[in-house]
């Protein structure tokens, strides 16, 4: 029954359809937000109602949210309950159990996975979790204890920090929940390792939605010179490594990420064949060019630069000055990677700011291969937001 339950219902000229065939976000403007809906505590369930009273399903309640309600599951009797929890991890199990052969991947990502706004990275024997969304930061030991009962880690560590969490207006924390963490951890990852640092690290301390990527670019490391831009602990760079680099060349901002990148390469016993170079990426570069130097393969990972739509102008321009500062940097015939982890930038509107930029740093270029985040990153057809990686991989003239 759902009588104990609060009912929150759309406006007339909202539709319904979409919430029916799966989009799974309410907007502010779309709902009737009256004294009572605002009155709701966050991370709160209710029943959803189309404006003729009719039931669309259980969703959770945010009134401090743009996103003012999620889709919980579509059955309106539905109860979240630490079994209900436990039935979507292990349906979410089992998917990257078949797609591979070791734990450590993004076990769920968020709405793709049925649990919104929450995401979940596994590390072997320990597992990270942002509770991006209210409903999952009030519940978060029931997440955990349902993540320690499917999958048997024995660490689960939350991660509470980042953009997502301001805008559902939840403070930064960090909390080891069960267990203890005794260094960063060691990632086995496209026969490179990798170390990630579970609590202080930058998101989760790894990001997984490269791995496909880092295996492409493979394919065009063997026997070159690499350069790995806004490397955060080594991804491309460790990768060519492992596939035999002759070299690769790390550059981030932040020292403690590259002192994982080392780290990662000694563990690898490649440590004699990575340069590090900390500092901003863009002065970086130039600096590299007043050198004179080169590269069979640049690749080039920034943050977000349009993480919302009102930043997607500025955005792009950044996307096109990191494309005009990195294809002098690549020897004739070599290749060059971009990446974009926007969701506000579609892939058209990256690959047209890219190409502007590669034509202005002079260079003639073929697009080779374009790549998306890896399967263990699902997407939702009617959320673009679940579909945010792009990557780009160009061979440039000579």
């Amino acid at each position: 029954m759902t009588a104990d339950l609060p009912i929150i219902r759309l406006r007339p000229k909202s539709k319904p359809q979409a919430i029916r065939h799966g989009f799974p976000w309410v907007f502010a403007d779309e709902l009737v937000t009256d004294r009572r809906t605002r009155a709701i505590p966050p991370g709160s369930f209710a029943v959803l109602e189309d404006a003729e009273r009719r039931p669309l399903g259980l969703v959770t309640v945010n009134p401090d949210s743009r996103i003012i309600a999620r889709v919980m599951d579509p059955d309106p009797q539905a109860r979240i309950t630490r079994d209900w929890i436990a039935a979507r991890l292990d349906r979410a199990l089992a998917l990257r159990a078949r797609l591979f052969d070791r734990p450590f991947y993004r076990l769920v990502h968020a709405e793709a996975d049925g649990l919104p706004g929450t995401i979940i990275d596994r590390f072997g024997d320990a597992a990270v979790i942002q509770p991006n969304a209210a409903w999952a930061e009030r519940m978060v030991g029931e997440i955990a204890a349902a993540l320690r009962e499917v999958t048997g880690v024995a660490t689960v560590i939350l991660n509470g920090q980042g953009r997502a969490r301001a805008l559902e207006g939840l403070d930064e924390r960090t909390e080891i929940l069960s267990g203890a963490v005794d260094g960063p951890v060691e990632v086995p990852m496209n026969g490179a390792i990798y170390l990630a640092d579970l609590t202080q690290g930058q998101k989760t301390g790894l990001f997984y939605d490269q791995r496909p990527n880092h295996a492409f670019a493979q394919r065009l490391a063997q026997g070159q010179r690499v350069l790995d831009v806004f490397s955060h602990v080594g991804g491309f760079g460790l990768a060519a490594l492992a596939a035999d680099a002759t070299h690769a060349t790390c550059v981030d901002g932040s020292a403690a990420a590259l002192e994982l990148a080392r780290g990662g390469a000694r563990a690898m016993g490649a440590e004699s064949r990575l340069t590090i170079r900390q500092g901003d990426a863009f002065e970086q570069m130039e600096a590299l060019a007043a050198e004179g130097a080169q590269f069979d393969l640049v690749i080039c990972d920034p943050p977000a630069f349009a993480p919302s739509k009102p930043a997607l102008e500025a955005g792009l321009r950044a996307y096109e000055r990191v494309a005009k500062l990195a294809a002098p940097l690549v020897a004739p015939g070599g290749y060059l990677g971009l990446c974009s982890c926007s969701h506000a930038a579609d892939l058209n509107a990256f690959r047209n700011a890219s190409a502007r930029g590669i034509g202005r740093g002079g260079r003639r270029m073929q697009l080779l291969h374009t790549g998306q985040a890896g399967p263990d990153h699902p997407t939702l057809p009617q959320l673009a937001e679940t579909g945010y990686l792009k990557a780009l991989f160009f061979r440039l003239d000579g």
